[in-house]
C-alpha cells in the first residue's frame, strides 16, 4: 500500500472510530479546567436579563479617531497579514510611548512583539522558557490564564497567597518559595482582581530578592493607564535591572476599550523577544491587521488618550462608590485597575459562588466571585464588580443592589 494510501486508510479508519466509538475517552492535558468563571456569569446575566457588572468588559464604544482609522485601514487594503512580529509603526510607537512613560529605551525590532492579545503573549512567554520540571511562582488571587499554560508545559504552579486586606506581596514568603527549581515570577500590577498595585519600594526589594537568581519575570501591566490617586505605574520597564528579566505585557484591548480586537503587546529584551517570537509564530503567527495601523495611528496623533486614562477611570471609580454608598456592601480600596470589590457579608453568610448565582436571579445584577481565582480559598465573603461601565449601566446597577439593604435586615 502507497504512503497515501496508508493515510488515507488511516483517516477512514479513524472515521468508523469516532462514529461508532462514543465512547472513547480522551486523557485530557488540563483536568481541572473548565469554563471560565468570567464566561459563566456573562452568560448567567444573559439568561436573566440582568446587568452584567461581572466581566472586565467596557459598555462604551472605542475612541471616534480610533474606529474612524480601523475603517480607513480596511478601506486602504490593509487586510492581508502583516508582519508576524506586528506592524512596524505600530511596535515603533509603542517603543516611543515605552521610553516615554518609563524611560526605558527599547529597540522596536527586537524588543517588542505584538500579538493576538495580552493572553496570548502571556501563554507565549511561558512557553518559550518554561520547561518539564520548572516551577514557576503564581501570586494568588491570581488571573486564571496562568496556571493552566505553566501546567501545559508540565511545569509546576506554586501559588503564594498575597496578603490580606491590601493585597501585598509576603516577602518572607516569596523568599521562601524561590528554589533552583524556580524558573519564572509571575507578577500583575494593577492586579486583577482586587486593584492592588506595586509600589517603588516592592520593585527595588523584588530586584535584590532576585538579584543573584535565574528567575525570569512575566509582568502583566494590561491595566498600566488605571492607576489612582495620584500614583505612578510602577512598570518593570521603569526598573533597569528588573526589565533586563522581564516579559512586559499590556492590552490595547483594555486601554482603548475595544476589547474584542484582542491587540496586545510584549515588551522584552532581545534574548526572550526570540524565544517568544518562536512560540507566536506558530501559536497565531500575526493579529489583525488592520487593527495594527489604525492603533499606531492613534497612538501618533493622540497619545493624551492613555495619559488620561487614569482620571477617566478614578471618576468612575469614585462615582460607583458613591453610589453604593446605599448599600449594605462593604467597599474595598481600588488603587487601580476597574474592578471593585466588595465584602458582601452583612446580605447572606454564603460562599462567594452561591451568593452570585444568587444575587443573578434574584436581584438581577451580575458580578464574579472571587474563590475562582485562588488555588485555596481564604474564608472570605468577597466579590469583583465591574466600573468600566456607562453611568447609566452603573447607576441601574447600583440600584438593584440597594435592594439588599432589605434581605440585609432580614439577617439583624
Amino acid at each position: 500500500m502507497r504512503a497515501g494510501q496508508t493515510l488515507f486508510a488511516a483517516v477512514l479508519a479513524f472515521g468508523v472510530v469516532s462514529r461508532a466509538g462514543s465512547s472513547m475517552q480522551i486523557e485530557s492535558k488540563l483536568p481541572q479546567v473548565g469554563t471560565t468563571i468570567f464566561s459563566v456569569m456573562s452568560q448567567l446575566a444573559q439568561e436573566c436579563e440582568a446587568i452584567n457588572l461581572g466581566q472586565g468588559f467596557p459598555d462604551f464604544e472605542p475612541p471616534a479617531r480610533l474606529r474612524e482609522a480601523l475603517a480607513r485601514a480596511v478601506a486602504d487594503g490593509r487586510n492581508q497579514y502583516p508582519p508576524g512580529i506586528g506592524v512596524a509603526a505600530l511596535r515603533e510607537q509603542i517603543a516611543y510611548k515605552t521610553e516615554a512613560l518609563y524611560g526605558r529605551s527599547t529597540d522596536p525590532g527586537t524588543e517588542v512583539t505584538v500579538t493576538s492579545g495580552a493572553t496570548e503573549a502571556i501563554f507565549a512567554a511561558i512557553a518559550a522558557t518554561v520547561r518539564a520540571g520548572d516551577e514557576v511562582i503564581v501570586l494568588d488571587p491570581a488571573y486564571d490564564c496562568y496556571v493552566p499554560a505553566i501546567e501545559l508545559q508540565n511545569a509546576r504552579a506554586v501559588r503564594m497567597p498575597l496578603l490580606q486586606p491590601e493585597f501585598s506581596i509576603d516577602w518572607q514568603r516569596l523568599a521562601d518559595a524561590i528554589t533552583p527549581r524556580t524558573r519564572m515570577l509571575i507578577v500583575n500590577s494593577p492586579h486583577n482582581p482586587t486593584g492592588a498595585v506595586l509600589t517603588a519600594d516592592d520593585l527595588d526589594r523584588l530586584a535584590a530578592l532576585l538579584r543573584d537568581t535565574s528567575v525570569l519575570i512575566l509582568s502583566d501591566e494590561v491595566y498600566e493607564h488605571m492607576v489612582f490617586d495620584g500614583a505612578l505605574h510602577q512598570s518593570m520597564s521603569r526598573h533597569p535591572e528588573l526589565a533586563a528579566r522581564s516579559f512586559v505585557i499590556s492590552s490595547f484591548g483594555k486601554t482603548y476599550h475595544c476589547t474584542g480586537w484582542k491587540i496586545g503587546y510584549c515588551v522584552a529584551p532581545p534574548a526572550l523577544t526570540a524565544e517568544l517570537r518562536k512560540v507566536h509564530q506558530y501559536l497565531t503567527f500575526a493579529s489583525f491587521a488592520p487593527a495594527q495601523w489604525a492603533l499606531a495611528e492613534m497612538l501618533e496623533a493622540e497619545p493624551e488618550h492613555h495619559l488620561e486614562l487614569s482620571a477617566f477611570y478614578q471618576d468612575k471609580r469614585d462615582r460607583f462608590r458613591a453610589l453604593l454608598a446605599d448599600t449594605p456592601l462593604v467597599l474595598q480600596d481600588v488603587p487601580g485597575g476597574y474592578f471593585q470589590l466588595v465584602d458582601y457579608s452583612a446580605v447572606r453568610d454564603v460562599d462567594d459562588a452561591t451568593f452570585s448565582q444568587w444575587l443573578v436571579r434574584e436581584v438581577g445584577v451580575a458580578a464574579v466571585p472571587l474563590s475562582p481565582f485562588f488555588e485555596t480559598p481564604p474564608e472570605s465573603r468577597l466579590m469583583r464588580l465591574c466600573f468600566a461601565k456607562n453611568d447609566a449601566t452603573l447607576e441601574a446597577g447600583a440600584a438593584r443592589l440597594a435592594a439588599l439593604n432589605a434581605t440585609a435586615a432580614l439577617r439583624r
